[in-house]
Order: C-alpha cells, then sequence, then structure tokens
C-alpha cells in the first residue's frame, strides 16, 4: 500500500469496510457464516496481498466489537436453561480446555524440545475458542434461543475461563491492580442489574440518547481497562456482566 493511503484514516477505513463486504458477499453466497468468512479475508489479505494497515484505533474498534459481542454471547444465556445443561456444559468446557491444553503441552516439550514456557504458551493458545464467533454463528444458524445453542456458549465460556485462569496462574503478575480488578468485579456483577434495571425505570428504553446504553458501554470499558492493566482478558468480564 502507498506511504500516503497507509496514513491516511479515511483510506484504512475504506479499505477494512471493503473486506469486510467481500467477506459478507462469499458468505451470503456460500451459506458459511459471515464470522468465519472475515476471519479467512483477514488472513489473506495480511498474509498474500499484502495489507498490514492496522491502526491504533482500528485495534480498539477490534476490540471493542469482540467485548461487546461477548457481552451479547452472555445476555444470549438463559440463567434456568444454563442450570438445566449445568452438567454437560461443564464437562465439555472442562474437557475441550484440559484435553488439548495438556496434550499439546506434553508434546511441545517432550516431542519438540521446547521449554516449558514455551510448551504452556502453545498448550493454553491451542486449547481456546472464540465465544464471539461461535456466537455469531449460533445467531446466523438460528440456534441461539435453542437449549443445545445455550448450552455450547455455556461451555465456550467455561473453555475460555480456563484460558484464562491458566493465564493468570502460569503467567499472571500479581500486583495491585489484580486486587482491584478482582475485588471490585464481584461488586459490579452483584450490583449489575439492579442499576440497570433503575436506568430503565427512570428513564425508560424510548428515549433517543439511549441512557441503558451508554451506562452498559462505561461498565464494559470500565471493566475491561481494569482486567487489561491487571493483564487479563477485557472479553471475561464483558461475558460475565452479560
Amino acid at each position: 500500500m502507498p506511504e500516503g493511503i497507509a496514513h491516511n484514516i479515511w483510506f484504512v477505513a475504506a479499505l477494512w469496510m471493503g473486506l469486510a463486504l467481500i467477506a459478507s458477499v462469499i458468505s451470503i453466497r456460500l451459506k458459511i457464516a459471515v464470522a468465519l468468512i472475515e476471519i479467512f479475508t483477514g488472513i489473506v489479505a495480511g498474509n498474500f496481498l499484502g495489507i498490514h494497515a492496522t491502526t491504533d484505533w482500528i485495534n480498539f474498534l477490534a476490540m471493542l466489537g469482540s467485548g461487546v459481542i461477548t457481552f451479547l454471547a452472555g445476555a444470549e444465556i438463559d440463567p434456568t436453561s444454563l442450570r438445566a445443561h449445568i452438567r454437560p456444559a461443564l464437562t465439555i468446557g472442562v474437557l475441550s480446555f484440559f484435553i488439548p491444553f495438556i496434550s499439546v503441552w506434553l508434546f511441545a516439550q517432550f516431542a519438540l524440545g521446547w521449554t516449558m514456557q514455551q510448551s504452556q504458551i502453545a498448550g493454553i493458545a491451542l486449547s481456546t475458542t472464540s465465544v464471539a464467533v461461535v456466537y455469531a454463528v449460533m445467531i446466523e444458524g438460528g440456534r441461539s434461543n435453542t437449549a443445545l445453542g445455550k448450552m455450547i456458549l455455556a461451555a465456550c465460556f467455561i473453555t475460555d475461563f480456563g484460558t484464562v485462569l491458566a493465564l493468570g496462574v502460569l503467567f499472571a503478575n500479581f500486583n495491585w491492580y489484580m486486587l482491584v480488578f478482582i475485588a471490585v468485579l464481584p461488586i459490579v456483577l452483584w450490583y449489575m442489574p439492579r442499576w440497570t434495571q433503575f436506568i430503565i425505570k427512570q428513564m425508560g428504553t424510548t428515549q433517543v440518547s439511549e441512557p441503558e446504553v451508554k451506562f452498559i458501554l462505561f461498565i464494559l470499558f470500565f471493566l475491561g481497562g481494569l482486567s487489561t492493566t491487571a493483564k487479563s482478558e477485557a472479553v471475561l468480564p464483558a461475558y460475565l456482566i452479560g
């Protein structure tokens, strides 16, 4: 990409939206979930077409989109359905994390000769999942409101929680920010339904300014800032809040 275009915010935005448009057209033609086509399009554009136009604001938008869609995925899980399928969700989630994590760790360390930390990172990287991608596929397939869809989403969360927990136990720096995050998160989770209901009752959901949406985004941004400062993942509190 020419130097002048690479530093023009409008051209960069047009480039990425053009790629997203291409992914949408392909997904409609092939009847495949757009999230999967978008990932494939990004891989092709970045590795074979020489497109590396990423900026801080693009990275922020990517993280914002991931956090919001993860929040929506959490909001899709009905507590009654979750309790009804908690055993299979726990079983699938725990096994889907530990089996690849331990297998890849041992293979990388003893078969490939990697160091222990390198092997652990490889195991974590290949044992995680993406709630955002799974949720998008469920929505497009019409399965997000089914019992099976809710169980799969719950299992994905357990898998991702295992990833975050493994990263925290094996590699996190336990500092004051981590303690603050651990202390603040349960409080926000406990009072979040009351706060949200209060805002909706006092101001309604028909206001043009949509204060309830801005309140939710404020909480997501605040907890995302705390979690990333504590060297954790911003999508974890987003899922829990949802």
